[in-house]
């Protein structure tokens, strides 16, 4: 596992348009964020938008993470698919792969992975296919860091990577609900994602001061967190991560 960082990092899904499609502000989000979650074509993303996102990124001095998924554009990977682990070890390695060749001609590379949406959530409850996850980030490349949530309780995720050889982050959402046992609340759920400027600043602070926030049910809920992820495609965004970034640099 890698160590804690001195304080907690930003971190935003990107590159998330496709076509004529457009999906966030990447342009003014960029510089407001250490890492940005870049879709590899899967959920969301084009060879052109990734290109293009890679570039801001570079420009602003911002990590980068391959966001591989479900191959799900219809459903924005937000469904789940039964794929066998030997498939999600084979779609992860595609994934970053393609992002990484953008990455490697602009000069840089994948700093690390970030799975998303439903194959993120399975990753929670299938021991096989975290497996097959991090077998892949330790087969493209030694030490290739996997970003995962952060529970109530992730000993088994960290008896997992240490198996592989892989090392961990862990991650936090500020605009999400939580069930008591720190899963994300499923977005079918009334009041799953926060829409209020304030509350999801409340709860993004509590998480990096490392205090209680109230679970989906009212009850206090702590988390030891890496890195704090407010969704690109939230309308909210741009504006609390703007006040986010200001607060954070205070502390």
């Amino acid at each position: 596992m890698i160590e804690p960082t001195p304080r907690i990092l930003l971190n935003c899904d990107m590159g998330e348009s496709f076509g004529a499609w457009r999906m966030g502000d990447d342009t003014h989000a960029m510089p407001l964020i250490d890492q940005a979650n870049l879709a590899c074509g899967y959920h969301a993303g084009d060879p052109l938008t990734m290109q293009r996102t890679v570039r801001l990124a570079v420009e602003q001095g911002v990590s980068i993470g391959a966001h591989p998924a479900y191959p799900d554009l219809a459903g924005f990977g937000r469904r789940h698919m039964s794929c066998s682990p030997a498939e999600v070890h084979a779609l992860m390695l595609y994934q970053i792969g393609a992002l990484d060749a953008f990455c490697r001609a602009a000069g840089t590379q994948v700093a690390y992975v970030k799975p998303h949406g439903a194959l993120y959530n399975d990753l929670v409850r299938d021991d096989a296919l975290l497996a097959a996850v991090l077998d892949a980030c330790a087969a493209y490349r030694k030490r290739l860091p996997l970003m995962v949530l952060a529970l109530a309780d992730n000993n088994r995720e960290l008896q997992l990577a240490d198996a592989a050889d892989v090392p961990l982050m862990f991650e936090a959402f500020a605009d999400r609900a939580y069930l008591p046992d720190g899963q994300l609340a499923p977005r079918r759920l009334p009041n799953a994602v926060h829409h209020e400027p304030q509350r999801i600043l409340d709860q993004a602070l509590a998480i990096a001061r490392g205090e209680p926030f109230p679970d989906i049910d009212g009850n206090p809920l702590r988390l030891r967190a890496d890195s704090l992820c407010v969704h690109g495609d939230n309308p909210e965004s741009l504006a609390v991560l703007r006040r986010l970034r200001g607060l954070l640099d205070q502390a």
